[in-house]
């Protein structure tokens, strides 16, 4: 492990960084007292005071407490797209001591069950226009499991004049569902009921999202208080963002990089927050223009179609001193047309069980291309992964980190926790499953990918967990999923697919792409299938999927 990258820290930052032993909700009452009338979201131009947010957040606690039964570390679901309801939704579970799990809003009914299933949620707080995915897993049977819905209509928060376009789902009316076991988000907060003392400390879980890997489910990323300052701490003190910073929240926040450095970096900072709940490259450019954003973290995908938007010379993108991002690299051509407009790029690297960056580039030495140098308090190498020997500058190997952010496991899951880690010199390390390399200054390079895994337009997608999911069509006898080159997603997910004896002939490539898309998150569904006899099989009976992935890229 080299301190080589010291020499490139930004200039005027500690190397070390004391993380807060407070609760996540302490941010919300510190800025709720030291700017009570100061925006922290606007949505389509309605604003929402720091102290407005701490009301309807304790209002949501008190509702969850003495109607939904959540008691202190019960998991509570929270399903929607970016909207004021999904901060304060949030922070209501935090604010109740109990711990958020946030679930990607693109999920059907088949991928929510496993959520419901594997966290133990009791309770889901949900958007009214994906309600009816989650709605079968309200009731007592086994494949079910939630007892309460809290339901959340987005138009509930368009209460200014907006000349932005907005969308058809969010501007919506409120539906009247009076189901049993569901609640209107406006009847929770009309009850204002108040909850009760908060009882967690720095070390209790406050969020778990949920990531997948070589085995088919989804696992959830234990995050305490304390990995989770960490980097909201890191973020703002590494790019030195100051409390009249604006920004411009379009990453989801259910995913760690939009959730911690668009959402509660902001939030402890004091600063304010344009929200957009869908990508749109004309409503970006207006309210940037409009609200002088300073930060905007997006991925390649979003700033390649913002560029490319032919409108965008009549909109004043001054403001803007900050654009960072991470889950692709930033084409080149990409990276420089910003630097024309006197714009960095700063790219970063983490992953959901770092809670967000691990690494990040030097915000005046930033390299393009790379991961970035570990941040305060991390520690990193790369290592042969068979041996686990630290490699010489240059060379290719696992990435492996450690640091005050690294999650404390696996929910329910002691096997995958003991194999992320592992034991060298007296200390453990976790075992990112990426390769990389580190050049002579330190700065931390991606190569490859040790895991199976496909980056759809910044998505990972994991193709065992597709898999598991396509077996249960009545026609398919075995599945292996690829990923197939992408000129605008940069790859997209392919289905090599055997179907059964009995179904050939009577199922369509197509029949199969339909399916998958009424059945899982669109941009894990299989945008190609090709039918085959048989599957290549290793001596063990194992699919080769490799073999196939290779044969793909020669294709391609």
């Amino acid at each position: 492990m080299s301190d080589r990258h010291f020499a490139h820290w930004p200039k005027g930052l500690p190397r070390n960084m004391t993380v807060p032993e407070t609760d996540l909700f302490y941010n919300v009452e510190v800025s709720a007292r030291r700017y009570p009338d100061k925006p922290y979201l606007v949505f389509y131009d309605t604003k929402i005071t720091f102290a407005e947010f701490k009301d309807e957040a304790e209002r949501i606690a008190g509702w969850l407490q003495h109607q939904g039964g959540v008691k202190q570390g019960d998991r509570v679901l929270l399903y929607m797209q970016n909207s004021p309801q999904f901060v304060l939704a949030y922070y209501g579970i935090l604010r109740a001591n109990a711990v958020v799990v946030p679930v990607n809003p693109m999920n059907m009914t088949t991928e929510l069950r496993h959520y419901v299933k594997d966290s133990g949620a009791r309770v889901a707080i949900v958007a009214q226009d994906i309600h009816p995915q989650m709605k079968p897993l309200l009731g007592k049977a086994p494949e079910q499991g939630l007892d309460r819905i809290l339901v959340a209509a987005y138009s509930d928060y368009l209460k200014a004049e907006t000349d932005l376009k907005v969308p058809d789902f969010v501007k919506a009316p409120r539906q009247d569902l009076g189901e049993q076991g569901i609640t209107l988000w406006s009847e929770a907060l009309a009850a204002n009921i108040r909850p009760g003392p908060i009882s967690v400390g720095s070390d209790d879980l406050c969020v778990m999202p949920y990531t997948s890997g070589t085995t088919g489910h989804p696992k959830g990323c234990m995050h305490s208080h304390r990995t989770a300052q960490h980097t909201l701490m890191a973020g703002y003190q590494w790019f030195g963002i100051q409390q009249d910073a604006v920004y411009l929240a379009v990453l989801p926040f259910f995913h760690v990089t939009g959730m911690q450095g668009s959402m509660s970096g902001p939030l402890q900072s004091g600063a304010t927050v344009v929200l957009l709940p869908r990508w749109d490259r004309e409503a970006a450019a207006q309210c940037i223009a409009r609200y002088g954003v300073t930060s905007w973290t997006a991925i390649p995908t979003m700033i390649i179609d913002f560029l490319m938007n032919p409108n965008l010379g009549n909109y004043d993108l001054s403001s803007i001193t900050r654009m960072s991002g991470g889950g692709a690299a930033m084409p080149e051509a990409i990276a420089q047309k910003l630097l024309d407009m006197g714009i960095t790029y700063v790219e970063g690297y983490g992953l959901s069980e770092t809670i967000a960056p691990s690494h990040i580039n030097p915000p005046d030495r930033a390299r393009k291309q790379c991961l970035g140098i570990p941040i305060f308090d991390v520690e990193s190498m790369v290592v042969d992964p068979n041996s686990f020997a630290e490699l010489p500058p240059n060379e290719v190997g696992e990435i492996l980190t450690r640091g005050p952010q690294v999650f404390k496991g696996y929910w329910n899951n002691p096997e995958a926790t003991r194999n992320a880690f592992v034991e060298l010199n007296g200390k453990s390390w976790f075992r990112t499953g990426d390769l990389g390399r580190v050049d002579e200054d330190g700065y931390f390079f991606m190569v490859d990918r040790l895991k199976r895994m496909i980056n759809a337009s910044g998505f990972k997608v994991w193709p065992a967990e597709v898999e598991a999911l396509m077996y249960e069509h009545p026609a398919i006898q075995e599945a292996c999923v690829i990923g197939a080159k992408d000129p605008h997603r940069g790859e997209t997910v392919k289905a090599i697919v055997v179907i059964k004896e009995a179904r050939r002939g009577a199922v369509s490539e197509q029949d199969i792409i339909d399916w998958a898309r009424q059945n899982m998150a669109a941009y894990k569904s299989p945008r190609i299938v090709e039918f085959v006899d048989t599957l290549p099989k290793s001596a063990t009976g194992t699919v080769m999927w490799r073999a196939l992935q290779e044969k793909e890229a020669a294709g391609a």
